[in-house]
């Protein structure tokens, strides 16, 4: 379907934990205030949203968080999607830490792609960012994931001052490895507001000084709108997202459902329409309503480039971004 702008919207993004009450090492970051469990939706719940959403034309989901493998189901509810009528694709955004144990079944559920956040290979880098020492896991998670023909892509940030000038070593990852390698713009968005942003074209052009000219890879390589290049010589790509230095607005494809039963049209504003009322009262009809009224709000851009425009206060993690 498409928007008012003429977007085609076809995708959303599901976050199935984010405030919880799960404190432990896997929960990034660890200042997310908890929730009481009913606040949550269940995964019959979510799974309901998104058969309503393939009926209005959805046919993408991308299964996100805060870090979706510490929700018990998640397994089963990649299952319970991949099963609806329309639903052409299942994809899953990870941190890692847990992906070595789940691999098996990720490949068993049919998932159809993993995304990787990693933005340093170096341990002490790691742990300052993460607050957790849980690198060696990660890239074990990496490694177990290469054995079954999932496609693999590692999503990197990269902040000035911490990890900007580690881009060699995450590059390195696709040298021998079909996996690609995505740099993302750092956004001005909870946690992110305390940290200049560092430009991809920027980076592209170091790259490029590095290792010569690069190979502009016009298939598509995905869903969204990350540009991606061929090293020569390299088993796998380069992708960037440079949502604040090469604004993609006019492409944007997706809406996002948080895991409190919010529909969120825009990442940069606050603006939401709750689901939670009409799936827990059984309504299909309310449900595909409601996600309608959310695209036709969906804005025709983002002010990422004037801060004391962005109304979103909440952090990433909590909004499935």
């Amino acid at each position: 379907m498409t928007d008012k702008y003429g977007r085609t919207i076809d995708y959303m993004r599901v976050s199935i934990i984010d405030r919880c009450n799960l404190r432990c090492q896997y929960c990034i970051p660890t200042d997310i205030e908890w929730l009481p469990p009913q606040e949550i939706l269940t995964l019959e719940e979510i799974a309901g949203i998104c058969r309503q959403a393939a009926a209005i034309g959805i046919r993408k989901i991308k299964i996100t968080g805060g870090e979706p493998l510490i929700r018990k189901g998640c397994i089963d509810l990649i299952h319970m999607i991949k099963e609806i009528t329309g639903i052409e694709q299942v994809t899953l955004t990870t941190n890692g830490v847990l992906l070595a144990q789940h691999a098996r079944q990720l490949s068993d559920a049919g998932i159809d792609a993993i995304n990787v956040s990693l933005d340093t290979l170096d341990r002490e880098k790691y742990i300052k960012i993460t607050k957790t020492d849980a690198l060696s896991d990660v890239l074990a998670g990496i490694s177990e994931m290469e054995k079954y023909d999932i496609p693999l892509k590692i999503n990197s940030v990269l902040q000035k001052g911490v990890n900007e000038n580690d881009w060699p070593q995450l590059i390195g990852l696709a040298k021998d490895r079909a996996l690609d390698v995505r740099f993302i713009e750092m956004m001005p968005i909870g946690h992110g507001k305390g940290f200049a942003s560092i430009s991809n074209d920027e980076l592209l052009q170091k790259i490029q000084e590095h290792y010569g000219p690069l190979e502009a890879v016009t298939k598509a390589r995905g869903n969204g709108p990350a540009a991606y290049w061929h090293i020569p010589g390299f088993t796998g790509h380069i992708g960037f997202i440079s949502a604040i230095h090469g604004k993609f607005c006019r492409a944007c494809n997706r809406i996002r459902l948080t895991s409190t039963g919010q529909i969120k049209p825009c990442l940069c504003y606050e603006d939401h329409i709750s689901l939670k009322e009409a799936v827990r009262s059984g309504s299909d009809e309310e449900v595909q309503r409601l996600l309608l009224t959310a695209i036709d709000r969906k804005p025709a851009g983002h002010c990422f480039e004037d801060q004391t425009m962005i109304t979103e206060k909440h952090e990433m993690a909590q909004i499935g971004g």
